[in-house]
């Protein structure tokens, strides 16, 4: 958030006052932290003076004596002209920031003004008056991927996205992340991040390991990126062609170690995040980090007011190891029942397996401050036999720190009156262009263009998660109708084989691209009439959100966020105008998805007004990040009320 910047970057001590940053317009930002930061505002500038050791005890310091605080005796301005002001910090006995001074370039100190820790209404450098947000925090991402450096799935579009809405009202915000090198050109996504020069040696797998950082500030944040061998291999963030990374564990422990020394040794800005942060770690990935701030950090007094806040994406995926390798995650022995973890009998290789391992996402179920997961239907269904795969007992006995918010979307990149991959644009009060996106999608993919033939789209992982056994059952039934089909995924090899397959046995009427392509993405979303999402469980779902939002209608399976965000059309609601955005099946059957599906065609088909309708609600929803920010403000909060977990 440039228009805030260094400004109130502290917050284990108040902030700087908002009405002496409104005065001077000024704004300082982390460039390149060896050289004296300083940026020219409307009125007037403001320029940092520091200097650090690349330790965690570097400070800012003063030019000047930091006790002493005298008024200006004399005027130091040229005619029509302000000197700039040096801003200069003043530590306490532990070496906390607690307050500024600004002083001018003659030397002589002005008022030391008083610091609050909340950030109200202010103004960029540009006038542009921004959002009053609550009390500002400082807080630390920690994630296997953040858009658009590295994407799998969700998890990497919410890291990508939701940390600039946060930073974009007021926070100051880090995300540490893998630097990835595949050897392509996907590592030029890490071009614009430099090296910081600050090596830094952890302790885990049985010696030390010596990791790097690099950085990037881009849109208010911090992007930090821990630079190790082990990130440099072909493949995505977690395997290649012949499955899963056998050093995964080692991979992402040392992600957590390396996540938890930035804050305290990288100067990002001329100074440390310092202790005080909020740490967010996503999935099993970051599953340690809660784990090391108990076990590691706050028995030795640091990190003693920091909170940290589980975040499950996906909850099918927990980080689950041989017991014997606890040895090698750089823990005191006595925190191993935390991770501990015994499978039950049946899951069980052979009769004298006992069923020990380590479970990463279980540790942080057990240590962290607080629990949030990508939707309110997700994080109830978690606490069931059915959803919580063997972790539900533990999570309800935490539900009263368990809560859910959806995910938003960034409205920037799906925004069907701009988007740069579509042929057309279109929006609410035009609807115009979606039908000759229809008809360029239909030429793309040799299909016969037949505008008035219902499309149907399918764009997500090949996997059972997805309900592609369903899909492939019904097929042959969709495709007896006056339909086309277009799916759009990768996974299972057994999946993509029947995509092929079907493809040739309906040559007018199916299609299937095997892969993931994000400009195809946003044109077969714009394109197609109906989205078909029949999720065996969806924690949130992002592809019913950019379908809405592009007037393409949902139909999915009643589960997760997937109820939280499709309301089921009711045609009889609103004095006949009907409301809702799509058609929700449930339980997960073959007969119930062709019954919604069948509902959605005969509205297309005969209900044009209707239809209508169910696009602009759609399209008008607000599923932006804004919105969802707003809540995480008040998890925030409550994250604070209580004393952080110590064991």
């Amino acid at each position: 958030m440039e228009s805030l910047g260094m400004a109130r970057v502290i917050q284990s001590r108040p902030s700087i006052n908002p009405a002496l940053i409104k005065h001077n317009s000024a704004v300082i930002r982390q460039l390149k932290f060896s050289s004296l930061c300083k940026r020219r505002c409307k009125n007037s500038a403001l320029r940092i003076r520091r200097s650090f050791s690349g330790r965690s005890d570097s400070k800012v310091s003063a030019s000047h004596d930091e006790s002493s605080v005298v008024e200006d005796e004399e005027e130091e301005k040229e005619e029509g002209e302000e000197k700039p002001l040096l801003l200069a910090g003043e530590m306490d006995d532990s070496g906390s920031l607690i307050g500024f001074y600004l002083i001018p370039e003659s030397g002589k100190l002005v008022e030391k003004h008083a610091t609050t820790d909340r950030v109200e209404d202010y103004e960029d450098i540009e006038g542009e008056e921004k959002v009053q947000t609550r009390a500002s925090s400082v807080i630390v991402f920690v994630t296997a991927e953040a858009a658009p450096y590295s994407k799998t799935g969700g998890l990497g579009d919410v890291c990508g996205s939701l940390p600039i809405a946060l930073a974009a009202r007021g926070h100051r915000v880090m995300v540490v992340s893998p630097r990835y090198q595949h050897g392509t050109s996907e590592n030029q996504k890490f071009a614009c991040a430099v090296d910081l020069n600050c090596p830094t040696k952890l302790f885990c797998f049985g010696g030390v390991q010596e990791v790097g950082f690099f950085h990037e500030y881009r849109k208010g944040v911090d992007w930090v990126f821990v630079d190790h061998p082990s990130y440099h291999r072909p493949g995505n963030p977690y395997g290649d062609n012949y499955g899963g990374f056998g050093d995964n564990q080692f991979r992402f422990t040392l992600l957590c170690h390396a996540a938890l020394e930035a804050p305290l040794v990288l100067p990002l800005g001329g100074f440390t995040y310092g202790e005080k942060c909020l740490f967010l770690a996503n999935d099993w990935h970051a599953g340690l980090v809660p784990v090391l701030l108990a076990a590691k950090y706050r028995p030795h007094g640091v990190y003693k007011d920091a909170r940290s806040i589980l975040v499950i994406h996906n909850l099918a995926h927990q980080g689950v190891e041989a017991a014997i390798t606890y040895n090698n995650l750089g823990l005191p022995p006595e925190w191993r029942a935390a991770l501990e973890w015994v499978f039950p009998t049946w899951a069980r290789t052979h009769a004298l397996d006992t069923g020990e391992a380590v479970n990463f996402l279980k540790g942080a179920i057990v240590t962290a401050d607080r629990i949030l997961t990508v939707s309110q239907g997700y994080s109830w269904e978690i606490t069931t036999s059915e959803g919580g795969y063997g972790l539900h007992e533990l999570l309800y006995s935490r539900r009263s720190v368990l809560n859910g918010i959806t995910n938003g979307i960034d409205v920037s990149e799906w925004d069907p009156s701009s988007d740069k991959h579509l042929d057309a644009h279109y929006s609410a009060d035009d609807l115009s262009g979606k039908v000759r996106c229809k008809i360029s999608l239909q030429k793309e993919l040799d299909l016969p263009v037949r505008p008035e033939c219902p499309l149907i789209g399918f764009i997500g992982r090949l996997d059972y998660q997805k309900g592609i056994d369903l899909i492939r059952l019904a097929t042959p039934e969709i495709l007896e109708d006056d339909v086309q089909f277009v799916m759009l995924g990768s996974g299972n090899p057994h999946y993509e084989d029947w995509m092929k397959a079907t493809e040739v046995a309906y040559r007018d009427k199916f299609r299937g691209w095997v892969g993931f392509n994000v400009p195809i993405s946003h044109r077969i979303t714009a394109g197609c009439d109906i989205l078909l999402m029949p999720s065996m469980f969806e924690p949130c779902g992002l592809n019913q959100l950019y379908a809405m939002r592009y007037g393409t209608i949902p139909v999915v399976h009643c589960t997760g966020g997937l109820r939280d965000t499709v309301q089921h059309y009711n045609p009889y609601a609103d004095e006949g105008h009907g409301e809702g955005t799509g058609w929700t099946f449930s339980p997960p059957t073959k007969e119930n998805m062709l019954m919604a599906l069948r509902f959605a065609l005969q509205t297309y088909r005969e209900y044009d007004s209707s239809w209508v309708g169910l696009m602009k609600r759609g399209m008008t929803s607000n599923f932006t990040w804004i919105n969802a920010a707003i809540q995480y403000e008040q998890l925030f909060e409550w994250a604070f009320l209580d004393p952080p977990y110590t064991g």
